[in-house]
């Protein structure tokens, strides 16, 4: 749980100016994540997140540079954790996950940022990843088998 409430945690600052830990904790509870200040507290310290100043003279948090390295590693370990299998159906790739994981392996795959990826769409358990063409989405299973040491087909 506390992998996916990371990778949440990531997609809501890089989506949202999130200024207090208050507003992090209300948009967490709002994705379905049961969290506390003190909770919120303690992610913000391991995930290493900072403040930084915005235009307005507001602040909001930020996943530093020297972090990107860091997250990566993450991101690739969510995947790893989360993935169970995948098909193919023309230019839809479909990822089957450890039940409750597919929100965070769908937004490990956006953090990639593949450019044969458009987009990922989460359920429970199955991911729903558009790729811009069959070519891509066999080069995308091709790169997650990699990752997820999956052998070839």
């Amino acid at each position: 749980m506390k992998i996916a409430r990371h990778a949440k945690i990531i997609d809501l600052i890089s989506r949202n100016d999130v200024e207090t830990q208050e507003e992090l904790a209300d948009l967490l509870n709002g994705e379905g994540f049961r969290v506390t200040q003190a909770t919120v507290s303690r992610d913000i310290r391991e995930l290493k997140l900072t403040k930084i100043s915005l235009n307005d003279g507001r602040q909001k948090y930020a996943v530093m540079q020297a972090s990107r390295e860091n997250m990566n590693e993450k991101y690739l370990r969510i995947l790893k954790d989360g993935f169970l299998s995948m098909d193919m159906a023309q230019n839809i790739l479909v990822v089957k996950t450890v039940s409750g994981m597919a929100m965070a392996v769908a937004a490990s795959i956006d953090a990639m940022q593949w450019p044969e990826v458009a987009g990922c769409i989460a359920g429970d358990d199955t991911i729903m990843c558009a790729n811009r063409s069959v070519d891509d989405t066999l080069l995308v299973m091709e790169k997650i088998r990699k990752i997820v040491g999956e052998p070839n087909e």
